[in-house]
């Protein structure tokens, strides 16, 4: 699969622009970095990562908080996938509050929630659409890792409200791919989750290792080596 990035570049070479509402999908390698930036500051990002050479191998909510025994994550955390493998490890972060438990608005969210009678298909729609081409159905669709998203939980009642994002302009949260991933990755469509207002988000790629070879470039040399001579 190519590895071209998803959206438009910014004036800051290698930084890469998610217009408001909108959403992109691209590749990373096994140790490749990403950073996702809020340029602006109270802006939400949705983040899924697919095992790129298994797409039923997604991020899971359930077992990375079942793990971590918390639901606030941040430098150091693991997410883990439906099998239990690492697919990003979060190394810098200078918010500190994001959050795993909502899944992506969609044109539902903004009727039944908002009461919309003509709603934006959100960030659901938009993740369907950007991973399309990579193969990515809507059902696959899981609950997102959602950058600088605020939502506090009230510890008796079990009771939540989604608050303005922590985030501040320039904020951001690194992560590292722990497997070849497909990533999808919006800039937020809900009014409430991003203090009333649509803005866009930022992000940037840091491949690993130069001649470090991908996990499918490995098992491609492995699969060669295992070839009897003259095969």
């Amino acid at each position: 699969m190519a590895r071209t990035p998803g959206a438009p570049m910014c004036a800051d070479a290698g930084t890469h622009e998610i217009a408001p509402r909108s959403g992109v999908a691209f590749t990373l390698d096994k140790g490749d970095r990403l950073t996702v930036i809020d340029p602006r500051g109270e802006q939400v990002a949705d983040l899924l990562a697919f095992n790129r050479h298994d797409l039923d191998e997604v991020i899971s909510s359930g077992r990375t908080l079942d793990y971590a025994s918390r639901i606030y994550l941040t430098t150091g955390d693991p997410l883990y996938s439906n099998r239990s493998n690492v697919l990003l490890r979060i190394v810098a972060d200078t918010v500190g509050r994001h959050d795993f438990l909502l899944t992506p608005c969609s044109a539902d969210t903004f009727r039944i929630i908002y009461g919309d009678a003509d709603p934006h298909r959100g960030c659901f729609g938009n993740l369907v659409h950007a991973l399309a081409p990579y193969g990515v159905a809507a059902d696959r669709i899981p609950v997102a890792f959602n950058c600088f998203m605020n939502v506090p939980v009230d510890g008796a009642t079990g009771t939540f409200t989604v608050e303005p994002p922590l985030s501040r302009a320039g904020d951001h949260i690194t992560f590292e791919a722990e497997r070849d991933l497909v990533i999808g990755l919006t800039a937020c469509s809900a009014l409430q989750s991003n203090n009333g207002s649509f803005k866009p988000i930022h992000y940037r790629i840091e491949r690993g290792r130069p001649g470090e070879p991908s996990e499918g470039a490995r098992e491609s040399v492995a699969d060669r080596n295992a070839l009897p001579p003259g095969a």
